[in-house]
């Protein structure tokens, strides 16, 4: 099968492009698309040995910001005591409002649920939004793992696709 060069860059991009994007959007395995994306242009490009460096390096990272962006965030809300069962239970009324109210129901239902968790658990308004808070900030920065990650896997199969 024979794919014209252009093209296939062009695939490659949009499909680590979209894993990027993918990372704020439920159901969307962004770093795995990135790196798809990636191992995808490697196999069909006659791009010479910098493909497999652009593979090797894109594998390290999504893997690597994989572990992070759940033990670091997991770590944090520990220290701050916020249970897990917290974090639960605002993603399943994060996936429930993504469906209620498309796109921006994900992150009101995601901050609902926390915050209601929270409140069941502390048995008072001014303590649960704290908790929440810290919550949110976790998995804001899970989300910064693994944007970083794909921008980073971007700019590695962008080298090896520039140099080829």
């Amino acid at each position: 099968m024979s794919i014209s060069g252009a093209a296939l860059d062009i695939f490659c991009g949009i499909a680590i492009v979209l894993g990027i994007i993918g990372t704020i959007i439920p159901n969307i395995p962004g770093l795995i698309l990135s790196w798809a994306g990636v191992l995808l242009w490697a196999l069909f490009t006659d791009a010479g040995p910098n493909k497999w460096w652009a593979v090797g390096i894109a594998s390290v990272l999504a893997l690597f910001a994989t572990v992070l962006k759940y033990i670091l965030p997991a770590r944090r809300m520990a220290k701050a005591g916020v249970p897990s069962v917290t974090l639960l239970t605002g993603t399943v009324f994060g996936i429930v409002g993504f469906f209620v109210v498309p796109v921006i129901g994900l992150f009101i239902g995601f901050v609902l649920g926390i915050y209601l968790a929270e409140l069941v658990r502390l048995r008072d308004v001014g303590s649960a939004w704290p908790s929440t808070w810290k919550a949110i900030k976790a998995v804001g920065f899970s989300m910064l793992i693994e944007i970083g990650a794909g921008l980073l896997i971007l700019a590695a199969w962008g080298a090896a696709a520039l140099f080829a």
